[in-house]
């Protein structure tokens, strides 16, 4: 039988190989015993002979259809080699009624190579075909002649219908299926896309609040050393042996950065104590007078956490080293029933934050990557600061059970 549907899926397209091969052996094992039955009947005259014959042509035919499938699914191809078999058919079936029994198969090749009215039209043609050739044979009629040919028929337009209906169901799962697994793979593009500016951001939040930081810090205690040369060679000699500590202290980091591990001040103390670190280093190097204050008791958090706002507080006081002017910088830590809170004050020059913008440098990245950093753990971030009032921020975190450990 040939095919001029649309390509199914694997496991449809094997259970309908196997139905085309059944298709076909059954077609060819009515042929066989049509044409023994009309032999039988006429051993000797040459209606048997012309059976024989006819029976041989139809079954080139036929297979000549079956082995050239793919060909067949040019329209009028099809439509040429369907009417070829028919006739071949027509002309065995006014030699012996025995090939009625051809029928019913023909009935599934026109139902499924014609279309609509037409393929029921050339059904009941075939069965006109049955009808007139079994009465015209036996020269008499009766109700079993007329109803097996139209029972005939009719089982094979439901079958034809059925098999459709399931042909249309499978080929429409199969499209949701291929709409899936495209969605699936674009959404994996998508995610994997997201990831990589996500991670992009991640780095440049690293970097502004590590090395970038560091490297700062190395610029002010060298442009300070460059100052104390002479004649104060002994400063000088202070002041860069403190910037080749900071230079190492920052290479740990970023060791440890590439190794995604919690940064060295976090490593061998608590979020307090490193904050206290910060406050004394930035006192030191810069002459502001910075300290910490700690509010509540100390309960164990996040490494996230923790990062977060030892980040933040590293790159407030940068930007108040760098930009504020300030005398006097307060770093508060607060430990409350369902938050944890971190604010830097400092006293400096200030600013409009609703006029702030990243500068070209990169320096204006930090309060955009410290905002992004706060909001990621679910957590706010406030900028309260004018023009000669100085500068608060304000970093809020949840703190839920979930979050202590």
């Amino acid at each position: 039988m040939p095919d001029t549907s649309s390509s199914p899926g694997p496991g449809l397209a094997a259970v309908l190989r196997l139905v085309r091969l059944a298709f076909h052996a059954g077609f060819l094992l009515l042929l066989v015993i049509a044409t023994t039955r009309a032999w039988l009947t006429h051993p000797t005259g040459p209606i048997g002979w012309l059976a024989a014959g006819g029976a041989a042509l139809l079954t080139i035919v036929y297979g000549a259809g079956a082995l050239l499938r793919p060909a067949l699914h040019r329209r009028w191809l099809a439509m040429s080699w369907l009417a070829v078999v028919t006739a071949v058919w027509a002309g065995l079936l006014i030699i012996s009624p025995d090939f009625s029994w051809l029928a019913f198969p023909l009935f599934f090749l026109h139902l499924h190579l014609l279309r609509g009215r037409h393929a029921l039209v050339a059904v009941v043609v075939v069965t006109g075909l049955v009808v007139a050739a079994q009465g015209w044979r036996s020269g008499t009629w009766s109700l079993g002649m007329v109803l097996g040919p139209i029972i005939g028929s009719g089982v094979a337009v439901i079958i034809t219908w059925g098999y459709a209906a399931i042909y249309a169901e499978s080929q429409r799962r199969q499209d949701l299926i291929d709409d899936l697994t495209r969605t699936r793979a674009e959404l994996a593009t998508t995610q994997h896309q997201a990831g990589v500016a996500a991670e992009r951001e991640r780095l440049a939040r690293e970097i502004h609040d590590t090395l970038a930081q560091g490297l700062s810090s190395i610029v002010l205690l060298l442009r300070a050393a460059e100052t104390a040369l002479p004649p104060e060679a002994g400063k000088a000699r202070a002041r860069i042996t403190e910037a080749h500590r900071t230079a190492a202290d920052n290479l740990d980091e970023a060791r440890r950065f590439v190794q995604d591990l919690r940064p060295p001040s976090l490593s061998d103390a608590g979020l307090p104590q490193a904050l206290d670190r910060l406050c004394t280093n930035t006192a030191r190097e810069t002459g502001i007078d910075c300290h910490l204050h700690t509010n509540g008791a100390p309960v164990a958090l996040p490494s996230s956490y923790e990062v977060a706002l030892l980040r933040a507080a590293q790159a407030s006081l940068s930007n108040v080293a760098r930009h504020a002017h300030a005398a006097t910088a307060v770093v508060t830590l607060g430990y409350l029933d369902t938050e944890v809170t971190l604010d830097i004050y400092d006293d400096g020059t200030g600013f409009d934050p609703t006029t702030a913008r990243t500068a070209t440098d990169g320096s204006g990245y930090g309060l955009t990557g410290l905002r992004e950093r706060v909001t990621a753990l679910g957590g706010s971030m406030a900028v309260e600061s004018a023009p000669g009032d100085g500068t608060a921020v304000a970093i809020r975190l949840p703190l839920t059970p979930e979050e202590i450990r």
